[in-house]
């Protein structure tokens, strides 16, 4: 979608960005999960993006299973509601907005994201999955699967 490939990158993260790393693409997601639109009228007057490049965006998202155009009611035009692939990218967007709310935010944050059981504020933690911890940042590595570093480096001289 980006119109470039990251053929050289064993990596989920290049991946994604190929898919929703287009500058107004998070935006269209983050509008259609917390502000409930589904119209492209309401996409591109609340973002004021250009109709060529909202149309494209659409279409790439339904593409990719992001959303799913539904014959709209009553006025025929069409809708693009979230699917589950989708809405799995809601942490995304809250960790963006927990970055932006630290380093880009000199009035404070503009929005909070709220808990709708209890009111209680959501923030996006890290936690190990074997002990619990919530580790801190320079204590989390990455690590490749055998199958990645084969991809990327060709079979490793130990085992040849």
């Amino acid at each position: 979608m980006l119109g470039r490939m990251y053929d050289g990158e064993v990596c989920s993260a290049a991946r994604t960005l190929e898919i929703v790393g287009e500058r107004w693409s998070l935006l269209i997601v983050r509008n259609a999960m917390f502000a409930g639109m589904t119209r492209f009228t309401e996409f591109q007057r609340s973002l004021g993006i250009a109709p060529n490049i909202l149309t494209k965006r659409l279409a790439e998202f339904v593409e990719a299973g992001i959303f799913e155009q539904r014959s709209g009611t009553g006025s025929g035009h069409p809708e693009y509601l979230l699917t589950a692939k989708g809405l799995d990218l809601k942490p995304v967007i809250l960790a963006l907005t927990d970055w932006g709310d630290r380093w880009a935010a000199p009035d404070g944050p503009p929005v909070t994201y709220r808990h709708t059981g209890c009111g209680g504020r959501v923030d996006v933690r890290l936690e190990c999955s074997d002990c619990d911890a919530s580790p801190d940042l320079a204590a989390v590595t990455a690590e490749l699967a055998p199958w990645a570093y084969e991809m990327k480096y060709g079979t490793p001289a130990s085992l040849q």
